[in-house]
């Protein structure tokens, strides 16, 4: 895919995800946001509420979509319905680009609503970048893959992670969504350096960061997007930007949600990295 996804720094910089508890001081306030990250699935109904306030949203803001149900990991085949009703949303939020998951969640047509990750062997690197090339073909605009977190690893693997990300995105000629905090989050549980999967990735590829908070537990870190960014996390983050050059950078603040301010305010943070020469 001829593509300059460091061009869209440009215009889409710093985001936050659009969450319900802040819909009233978004469309009562109007406050200066580059851009709003929404999760392609809560806007896949019928009308309602959700509709009624991305038509809004989509009056003043520019819109991302982050997906949580394509599975691109499970061997089912991609699901047409869900494809059909999320080409209808993106040409709705024209969307410049999409993201979801390096992640499998379904077997045989029953879906565990979770994020599971895939053994790193070749056989599902192929398979994984099949269903991405076809899900990037049938909705027309290019889509990111998500490095998740993850507190298990399967005997079977046969990569490392960053070896396996490589092989998915150049196999599907697909882009990166990098998520800062999972890749530390990972390399705490796993054991790794984290800067090994620094060395190791195709920045050509990034299209969007990710920064979140995360908990740290006696024996691992939870990626719980419920807390401001640590500063590990922001130092990789900083690293990155020195590496990559700046990207659209979205912050998670899923659980235990704070006021707009204080979430937008954490976000505003990445400007001290993204300005570093």
């Amino acid at each position: 895919m001829s593509f300059e996804y460091a061009g869209f720094f440009k215009e889409y910089k710093i985001g936050i995800g659009l969450r319900i508890p802040h819909y009233q001081h978004i469309l009562r306030k109007k406050p200066v946001v580059s851009w709003f990250e929404i999760i392609s699935e809560n806007f896949m109904g019928s009308g309602g509420k959700p509709e009624i306030v991305l038509d809004k949203i989509l009056q003043d803001y520019k819109v991302v979509q982050h997906g949580v149900g394509l599975y691109f990991g499970s061997t089912d085949p991609l699901d047409r319905e869900h494809l059909k009703r999320l080409k209808k949303l993106v040409k709705k939020t024209k969307t410049p680009w999409l993201t979801d998951h390096l992640a499998w969640g379904s077997v045989d047509g029953h879906y565990v609503h979770d994020l599971l990750p895939i053994p790193y062997t070749i056989a599902a690197a192929k398979l994984t970048a099949q269903k991405i090339k076809q899900a990037q073909d049938f909705l027309e605009i290019p889509i990111g893959v998500e490095n998740i977190s993850s507190y298990a690893q399967f005997c079977a693997s046969k990569m490392t992670e960053w070896e396996f990300l490589t092989e998915v995105v150049e196999r599907a000629d697909c882009g990166i969504l990098l998520d800062v905090n999972n890749l530390y989050v990972n390399s705490q549980n796993h054991g790794f350096d984290p800067h090994q999967y620094l060395d190791h990735i195709p920045y050509d590829r990034i299209i969007q960061f990710h920064i979140a908070g995360h908990s740290r537990l006696q024996k691992y870190i939870l990626d719980t997007h419920d807390r401001p960014v640590s500063e590990p996390v922001w130092r990789l983050y900083g690293e990155l930007i020195k590496r990559a050059g700046p990207r659209p950078t979205l912050l998670e603040w899923d659980d235990s949600i704070p006021s707009f301010e204080e979430v937008y305010n954490e976000a505003l943070k990445a400007n001290a990295y993204l300005k570093t020469p």
